[in-house]
């Protein structure tokens, strides 16, 4: 097995990539080792020093490190051996009972037009630009009033330091292009 390894724009977020599917049905976050319990793989590896974060996405693993964890080439290796090791051993991603994300969106309930356009912009066009820099990006609401979209930024887009110009430049761009009523974007911390 062949795991090939891919920058992130977020310097603290690398990205995996087995060659197989790892998360397609749904893409999985997991801040602390208490959440990670759901996934063997997780688990495993914020058992590494330095893990601060890990990510799954369709096809990949996002491990984010924390910001005083040694440097990328010391903590590559046995990243690469724990993932390597999971998908050898045919072990299933979530352990019985673990939970995966629905949708991609945050919000619960019947959705207006607007919200409905806002979430199928954002998951035909924003959500699969964004995967490829190994992060995800989720709707959380929208103020009709105001014409706020707040969205919550996920794998190597959290704490990323181009994702403001990401969210301004990029997204509420695009979002203002074709839902006029929308106004700005936010992020939810």
């Amino acid at each position: 097995m062949f795991i090939q390894t891919e920058p992130t724009p977020n310097p603290n977020v690398l990205k995996f990539l087995p060659g197989r599917e790892v998360s397609p049905q749904a893409v999985l976050e997991y801040r602390t080792i208490d959440e990670a319990t759901a996934s063997p793989l997780a688990e495993a590896l914020f058992e590494l020093e330095g893990v601060s974060g890990v990510f799954f996405g369709a096809d990949y693993v996002s491990v984010t490190r924390d910001v005083h964890a040694p440097d990328w080439s010391e903590m590559k290796p046995p990243i690469l051996s724990v993932i390597m090791d999971h998908f050898v051993s045919g072990a299933d991603l979530l352990r019985s009972g673990g939970v995966a994300s629905s949708d991609g969106h945050a919000s619960d309930g019947e959705d207006d037009e607007i919200v409905a356009e806002i979430k199928s912009l954002l998951d035909t066009r924003i959500r699969p630009a964004v995967a490829q820099d190994g992060g995800d990006i989720l709707f959380d609401s929208f103020d009709h009033e105001s014409g706020i979209v707040k969205l919550r930024m996920r794998g190597a887009c959290s704490g990323c330091p181009s994702s403001s110009a990401t969210l301004k430049a990029g997204v509420e761009q695009m979002l203002r292009h074709y839902v006029p009523e929308v106004n700005a974007v936010e992020q939810v911390i």
